[in-house]
């Protein structure tokens, strides 16, 4: 398992599908974190560049406060799979691919949303739990809360919070809209 990330762009972004103008807006960005063991970790996190400043400022945060994170590794590692990122218990944003259950591309594919500990923080449709090894316990180290100082400064900075939305939840789910033109 990679603890420290250290992949060139090229590497992070090396997708068949994905169209040339999505690549072409994406930047990979060197994170530090903290992970449940307060050790000190380099993450890599690929976004869209007009979201770059915002992630900054988060993972900012996320270091000063020592917020765990369990790690920070570009998704194209577990091949693009976001069920084998989300049961690795990785931090991600950047994955060209649908909202789950639709044909709609996620904000993901755009590297406009971010998703933070998986585990800690699962998401929630009727009684399905994903990934299925998830549990949301507010008391729990590295859990997003709505009254949290992480969940507090994405939300100040104009994201959405999955934890907020009222038919499913999705708690490790920030995401900012694309900007109309």
């Amino acid at each position: 398992m990679i603890i420290d990330a250290n992949f060139t762009h090229e590497e992070c972004i090396a997708h068949f599908k994905c169209p040339t103008e999505i690549l072409d807006s994406l930047v990979t960005l060197n994170v530090q974190y903290y992970d449940f063991e307060e050790q000190l970790h380099q993450g890599q996190i690929v976004v869209d560049k007009d979201i770059e400043e915002d992630v900054i400022q988060v993972f900012s945060l996320i270091k000063e406060i020592k917020f765990p994170v369990h790690s920070v590794i570009p998704i194209q590692v577990f091949s693009w799979d976001d069920d084998a990122s989300m049961l690795a218990n990785n931090s991600s944003a950047f994955n060209y691919r649908p909202i789950a259950g639709t044909n709609t591309l996620s904000l993901h594919s755009f590297g406009r949303a971010v998703d933070i500990n998986p585990v800690q923080n699962p998401w929630y449709i009727r009684d399905e739990i994903h990934p299925p090894t998830g549990k949301y316990e507010p008391k729990a180290p590295g859990t997003l809360l709505k009254d949290g100082p992480i969940v507090q400064l994405f939300t100040s900075l104009g994201w959405e919070w999955g934890g907020d939305w009222i038919s499913i939840k999705d708690y490790h789910h920030f995401q900012k809209p694309l900007q109309k033109k």
